[in-house]
């Protein structure tokens, strides 16, 4: 391709080094407060539901208590991703982790379920302003060789998250009474935000922002420097307008949005309510350390499934892996609603089966879809493109949690809901095709960039 930057220039396949670590904790750290923030919510109704809370107890807004966030995120999603491609990786990048922190505290002290609805629609803006920015980052500070297991590791910090929030949530609910218990795991969530704002500001402009949107080769040469790679001179990305952008890219984006709204079904409509599905399995719980361990158990046993992915990304390719795990979601969706059939034996195995699902969408389509993106739009819409397929997750993971679980639940029932997952699984596979494999390609191969010389910027 003319123009395109060679593999380990740009920054290439450089190991691992401390300036990669510190990348990937900046990183990760947010989001793994972003993965606590929306799974600890499912504790934080367990809780007011179990003691009926006053002030908070209300069955008609916990639905919206539960998305509230989810909806915010798309609001953050989309300007934080444009204003990314407008105005740089860096301008905003800290500034949502000070949101996240804002929201996360004041959820801890609002007066009723009314204020922390609201409350957590702030702190999801926060959540969806660090989907686009810390993917484009993680990516674009990557080379080819490399660039899956980085940007797999910083989304591998959902997994820590999530399981945070179970086991923050049990030893809370163990030592505190009900009111503070909630209050405290709600407040917990601003501490790793806080942890990352200094460096985050002082994380440097990506060399691929700086060299190909700005034709500032100085500042990409400095920061490349850190990571010990060259950079390569003399082109940038062609000017493109946002139409141009929609009819060259309108297949991609339908490649990577669909899925992942079809994934965010799934994922999130079986996360928030967990505990509704294991009680299905089950049956009620006798106390809420043991709710809060059966609902959170599906997580725990899924964590390990996002360092499956890590793992397999740059070898097996994000194509195959995300195919290959909607066609095993399926599968074990089918398989664990056949047992709901059984006697308590079968409700011990399915189960089980039903917690392995987390593990299979975790080594796939829930690492894959949040990976895609961050490679195949060109460097001028990289975070728009990543903030629409990411809002297009969120607005499945919302209309999931909002409407379609509760609704297929109660009419349905557990296992006919789990039959209607695996249709939806099957459709993510057959849309993943839609798009190219990026694995082994820089991200000007991967996106199809066009590369004019710097001259041309001004033009």
């Amino acid at each position: 391709m003319k123009g395109a930057i060679p593999p380990g220039k740009f920054p290439g396949g450089a190991p691992l080094s401390i300036s990669r670590l510190r990348i990937w904790i900046t990183a990760s750290m947010g989001f793994m407060t972003d993965a606590y923030d929306l799974f600890v919510v499912g504790a934080i109704i367990d809780i007011i539901d179990r003691y009926k809370l006053p002030g908070f107890y209300d069955p008609r807004l916990e639905t919206l208590l539960a998305s509230s966030a989810i909806f915010a995120a798309i609001v953050g999603q989309m300007t934080m991703g444009r204003i990314s491609d407008l105005f740089g990786r860096k301008f905003i990048y800290g500034l949502e982790a000070i949101l996240l922190a804002v929201g996360a505290i004041l959820s801890s002290v609002a007066p009723n379920i009314l204020w922390l609805i609201v409350f957590r629609f702030i702190l999801g803006v926060g959540i969806g302003s660090d989907y686009p920015l810390s993917a484009v980052i993680a990516s674009e500070y990557s080379g080819a060789e490399n660039r899956g297991r980085m940007v797999g590791l910083v989304f591998a910090a959902q997994g820590i998250g999530a399981v945070l929030a179970v086991f923050a949530s049990m030893v809370a609910v163990a030592f505190l009474p009900p009111d503070l218990a909630w209050r405290s795991i709600a407040a917990a969530g601003a501490i790793p935000a806080l942890s990352v704002v200094y460096l985050r500001r002082k994380l440097p402009e990506t060399p691929k922002y700086s060299a190909l949107v700005r034709g500032d080769y100085e500042g990409a040469r400095r920061a490349a420097a850190e990571l010990g790679v060259e950079v390569e001179e003399g082109v940038v990305a062609r000017q493109m307008g946002g139409m141009c952008f929609l009819r060259r890219y309108w297949l991609t984006l339908l490649g990577t949005a669909l899925p992942w709204f079809i994934m965010d079904v799934a994922f999130y409509g079986t996360g928030i309510y967990s505990a509704a599905i294991v009680t299905g399995i089950l049956g009620p719980a006798k106390t809420i350390l043991q709710e809060l361990f059966e609902a959170g158990l599906p997580y725990i046993i899924g964590a390990p499934g996002y360092f499956i992915a890590v793992a397999l990304l740059d070898r097996v390719g994000r194509r195959s892996l995300q195919i290959g795990g909607f066609l095993a979601m399926a599968a074990i969706y089918v398989t664990a609603s056949r047992f709901l059939l059984g006697g308590s034996t079968a409700s011990l195995l399915s189960m089980a089966i039903y917690s392995l699902s987390f593990l299979t969408i975790n080594a796939g389509p829930n690492t894959t879809t949040f990976v895609l993106p961050s490679e195949v739009f060109p460097v001028r819409y990289r975070s728009t493109g990543h903030g629409i397929s990411a809002a297009a997750g969120k607005a499945g993971a919302g209309f999931a949690t909002l409407w379609l679980i509760p609704t297929l639940v109660g009419t349905l029932g557990v296992g006919d809901t789990l039959i209607v997952l695996a249709l939806l699984s099957i459709v993510g596979a057959a849309l993943t095709l839609l798009l190219r494999e990026p694995a082994h390609r820089t991200l000007e191969e991967a996106s199809l960039e066009e590369m004019v010389p710097l001259q041309n910027l001004a033009n």
